[in-house]
């Protein structure tokens, strides 16, 4: 018999012409007929899609989306039936010779009746977890000729197949949870041969839902509630809300979810919230601090009885966790065992390890129970390894082999630990919980996104290599804006094979055309835009910025922070302004709010430096700072104004986190303007009208400063150094107005060989300030010579002033046969990248990791899991830089060698620190063993703080070497696996305070 499910409801889409922008799949899909195609739409008609009345009700209803996005696409509906299994007698001639038939390998007594008369091999996907294929047949059923049949080997195999199919067509997963469009085609083929993948890397690839106030329950709230929430707990997550969540995971071929825990309960906000997971084809488990399926703290608020201490309290947990257990016991889950102090703590009572253990095995008594006749060892289980759990692990907890082990990040992106080879041979498996977002010491991060796509990619890679592949799951905090790291995250979960170090880039191009329908050129834009933001925002999250982050007068790195910015934001300001009014939703959330919103926070930061510096140097434009200041105060919340009230308000409170001026690690209550001061605009300086402040000094003359010099007062005037190799070209004064009096100035110089640039030019408290460059034509020069630089200030009704400052040309000159890095200004600052030689020892090679870190990129040993080799320094791999330097640190023949390197964790375990070897030339290599070991469940006291690795992004690890002025190779020694190494400075003695390190030296 047939079932016709007649009209479906469409869905308002906006659409715009593209062509195929599948991510990270082989196409099958085309929009023009070929010799070897099928026809889903062609002529204004769509093969009717045939289903069995058996099939699984989350394929059932997956079909029903894939009818839909084909209408969005071509504007024709297929129609959709439910098809009894054929007899020799039945005819299904009525509904045309061509169908697509879409089923379950056995579940679907259709998809069997079809393997069974075109004896289809199915070998691909039979017995294989999420597999799937899709192919044409022939004759597959009684007047069906022609048929595209969709096999899944499992319920969301044949989801998945469905979605796929469906991003092909032109249908992002992000079609509603982005507002991105459909991209629409008249008609739509697929190859003969169709699409097929086999089982996902990863077995459970899903995210978590976590510290989800303000922004995700406020709006929320709005959206899927009239306001009050659920009547015990006051959650907005109902079903109305997490179907949407589940479409989304299965379109990006994921398949887990922890739910939100902290003012919601999964199981209780709403009762369809369980079955429903379950029939759509999500897993559902909970987070690393709620066992068995039940809510911690909600729940346990709601039911439990007495204290959550199972020390004196067992009786009462264990009750409650068997309802947890019972609850589940319908539906597809993965459950979480073992157990942590309510509220994400420790447990009361410290460690107790044969407590735990007690713990785990009455748990599994409990599933024991509830699942009678079932061998408790293949119900699927997790213990989170996270925090202080890892101390308990790492102190001889065992639990049973069955149990998968969820090694856990640092919270900022850093694993710490993986499976030994020892380790990887249990047969629960390993996975690994990782980080978007964090709520914690030393400081929460929840407001934009701030993680690199290759560091994201060197971590898992690592826990692929390393077998820890039966559970991903990363904290997505409210989900947006963390749109394509999240779906990144699963989509190298389903296919690490498909990505390496060196496409990572053509992910965000494909993901850029799939979204925008972008040319190949203006992808490329988009891909280095999102590049730039998650470099800057993961320098230092947004957080942790305040006004003195980035050096304010040392290498110009503010000022070349916030040029970076500009650019950035001009190039998404013209794919802005290139697109059609139907994409601008899709690409301000994905895009170009991340990009306004931390360009203004950043550009406020510094504008609040700025100001500060300004008023000490009794600068008038500390006044136009502080001016800067507060309209980027305002901005940043217009910015926010302006995402609420997109699309009439669809994502009102979703951008709603507080993010300016921590005061401790917790959020701030309200967004408060970071500190800034004036000086009086109608009173001028004490030292007259004209100041001056030289580059690479917070000091300012004429008058008293306390930076001029120890005593702070009767100081000389400045002297500056220049050379021929530094990186700028130049030195800078600025000129500014000391008052409310305008005057007109000039630089000269009594050096025929320095060129100052202006050489004249009017300060005013309208134009408070402007930059005098110091230039040299070094050609004019054999030795070292000194100039006297005058500033001459004629003042309106005032004496005028004359400031004079020293400039030493130091001449220095490398060989004309030497290739490689030349000190400047006391310095050799080399990116690791840029390397002269390198080694490979046992087919391990240290290689570039492209746009990773904080500068350029990273280098580490490649590849790495496996029998995880390590070497004693001087037999590894090495790396080899030629440097040439013109002076040692006070003439000692000494220099301090510093490596800039990822915080990467011990995640061998505490027997296999990381380490590095340093050589210069032949001398003897040094060995620094630069993490150390904590206590188990702990990280080493330089992770935290505001100055901690953490915060920074890196770890500096000096060396003190011997290099005698002249040419030299360093050479950087592997001894251990995962360290990575971004950058190199070798300090002479001029090596001054930033934040990312000296720009690269010239090299010659």
């Amino acid at each position: 018999m047939l079932r016709y499910w007649g009209s479906l409801a469409l869905l308002g889409l906006l659409a715009v012409p593209s062509g195929v922008y599948a991510i990270g799949q082989a196409t099958c899909v085309a929009f023009t007929p070929s010799s070897s195609s099928f026809a889903i739409v062609s002529g204004g008609s769509a093969a009717p899609i045939l289903l069995s009345e058996d099939e699984w009700g989350g394929v059932q209803r997956a079909a029903s989306d894939f009818a839909t996005d084909i209408h969005n696409v071509t504007g024709v509906l297929p129609s959709l039936y439910n098809v009894s299994v054929p007899t020799a007698e039945t005819n299904l001639s009525s509904i045309g010779t061509r169908a697509i038939i879409v089923g379950t390998l056995g579940q679907s007594s259709l998809i069997d009746e079809v393997v069974n008369n075109t004896k289809l091999d199915v070998s691909s996907v039979e017995g294989h977890w999420e597999a799937f294929m899709t192919r044409e047949v022939t004759n597959p059923l009684p007047g069906i000729s022609s048929a595209y049949v969709m096999i899944g080997a499992d319920k969301r195999g044949t989801i998945y197949a469905l979605y796929d199919h469906s991003e092909q067509f032109g249908v992002s997963p992000w079609y509603w949870w982005a507002d991105v469009p459909v991209k629409t085609h008249p008609e739509l083929y697929v190859d003969s041969t169709g699409c097929a993948h086999g089982s996902p890397t990863v077995q459970y690839r899903g995210f978590f839902f976590n510290d989800e106030q303000p922004a995700l329950q406020n709006w929320a709230m709005v959206r899927f509630t009239n306001g009050t929430g659920a009547p015990l707990t006051n959650s907005p997550f109902n079903h109305f809300f997490y179907t949407k969540v589940f479409e989304l995971i299965l379109r990006m071929k994921g398949n887990y979810l922890w739910p939100a825990m902290w003012a919601s309960a999964f199981g209780v906000d709403d009762v369809l919230n369980q079955p429903l997971a379950n029939w759509y084809g999500i897993v559902m488990g909970t987070s690393h601090e709620e066992p068995m399926m039940r809510s911690i703290p909600v729940e346990w608020t709601l039911f439990g009885v007495g204290p959550w201490d199972y020390s004196i309290n067992a009786q009462n947990i264990y009750d409650f966790w068997v309802v947890g257990a019972e609850r589940a016991k319908p539906y597809e889950n993965v459950f979480t065992v073992g157990m942590r102090g309510d509220g994400d703590e420790p447990l009361a009572g410290g460690q107790d390890i044969p407590l735990l253990e007690t713990i785990i095995s009455n748990q599994r008594t409990i599933l024991s129970n509830t699942y009678p006749g079932i061998n408790v060892t293949t119900i699927p289980q997790m213990w989170c390894l996270y925090k202080e759990v890892l101390g308990y692990y790492e102190d001889g907890m065992t639990v049973p082999d069955d149990i998968a082990l969820l090694w856990t990040d640092d919270n900022y992106g850093n694993i710490e630990r993986l499976p030994t080879p020892a380790e990887r041979n249990r047969t629960g498996g390993a996975g690994v919980y990782y980080h978007y977002d964090y709520v914690g010491d030393p400081r929460n991060y929840k407001w934009i996104t701030s993680s690199q796509l290759t560091k994201t990619y060197d971590q898992m890679s690592l826990a692929a290599a390393r077998n820890a592949t039966r559970i991903w799951i990363v904290n997505v905090g409210d989900l947006k804006p963390y749109e394509m790291e999240t779906e990144f995250f699963l989509t190298y979960g389903w296919d690490t094979s498909l990505w390496d170090m060196n496409n990572i880039n053509s992910y965000v191009v494909s993901w850029a055309q799939r979204e925008f329908a972008l040319s190949l050129q203006d992808a490329e834009i988009v891909a280095d835009i999102v590049a730039n933001v998650t470099r800057f925002n993961s320098n230092r999250k947004p957080e942790f910025l305040n006004s003195t982050t980035y050096s304010l007068y040392n290498y110009r790195e503010a000022e070349n922070m916030l040029a970076m910015w500009e650019a950035t934001n001009a190039s998404a300001t013209a794919i802005r302004d290139s697109l059609p009014e139907s994409m601008l939703p899709a690409y301000f959330e994905l895009v170009y709010h991340p990009v306004q919103a931390s360009y203004t926070l950043a550009s406020m930061w510094i504008a609040a430096g700025m100001n500060n510096l300004r008023a000490s140097q009794a600068f008038l434009s500390a006044n136009y700072y502080a001016q800067v200041v507060e309209q980027l105060f305002e901005q940043d919340w217009e910015i926010e104004l302006e995402y609420d009230n997109q699309l009439d308000g669809k994502w009102a409170h979703m951008m709603s986190q507080t993010h300016v001026m921590y005061y401790y690690w917790q959020e701030p209550q309200a967004n408060t303007m970071p500190m800034i001061t004036r000086v009086q605009s109608q009173k001028q300086a004490l030292a007259g009208a004209m100041r001056i402040a030289p580059e690479g000094t917070a000091a300012a003359w004429p008058g008293d400063n306390m930076y001029q010099c120890a005593a702070g007062y009767d100081c000389p005037n400045p002297t500056l150094y220049i050379d021929p190799y530094l990186p700028s070209g130049s030195r800078y004064f600025d000129i500014g107005a000391g008052g409310p009096v305008p005057f007109n100035f000039t630089a000269t110089s009594n050096a025929t060989w320095l060129t100052l640039t202006p050489a004249e030019g009017y300060i005013s408290p309208s134009t408070p300030e402007q930059r005098v460059f110091a230039t040299i034509d070094w050609s004019q020069l054999d030795a070292t010579e000194i100039a006297l630089i005058a500033f001459n200030a004629t003042i309106p009704n005032q004496p005028s002033m004359s400031f004079t400052s020293t400039l030493v040309a130091n001449y220095t000159q490398a060989p004309s046969s030497f290739t490689g890095f030349v000190e400047g200004d006391g310095t050799i600052s080399i990116e690791a990248a840029h390397a002269a030689r390198n080694t490979s020892v046992e087919g391990i090679t240290w290689t570039n990791l492209p746009g990773y870190g904080r500068t350029l990129s990273g280098v580490t040993p490649w590849p790495r899991g496996g029998d995880e080799l390590n070497f004693t320094v001087g037999t590894g791999p090495s790396i080899e830089y030629d440097f040439y330097n013109f002076n040692a640190y006070n003439d000692t023949g000494n220099v301090t060698v510093t490596l800039y390197v990822a915080p990467s964790l011990n995640s061998l375990g505490p027997d296999r620190p990381l380490a590095v070897g340093v050589q210069v030339d032949s001398d003897t290599p040094q060995v620094s063993y630069y993490i150390p070991n904590a206590t188990p469940g702990s990280l080493p006291s330089q992770w935290d703080g505001m100055d901690g690795w953490a915060a920074n992004n890196i770890v500096t690890v000096p060396f003190n070497l011997t290099a005698e002025p002249g040419a030299h190779t360093l050479t950087i020694w592997m001894i251990e696996p995962t360290v990575i190494m971004q950058k190199i400075v070798i300090d002479t003695g001029g090596v001054q305070p930033s934040y990312l390190g000296p720009p690269e030296s010239i090299r010659v």
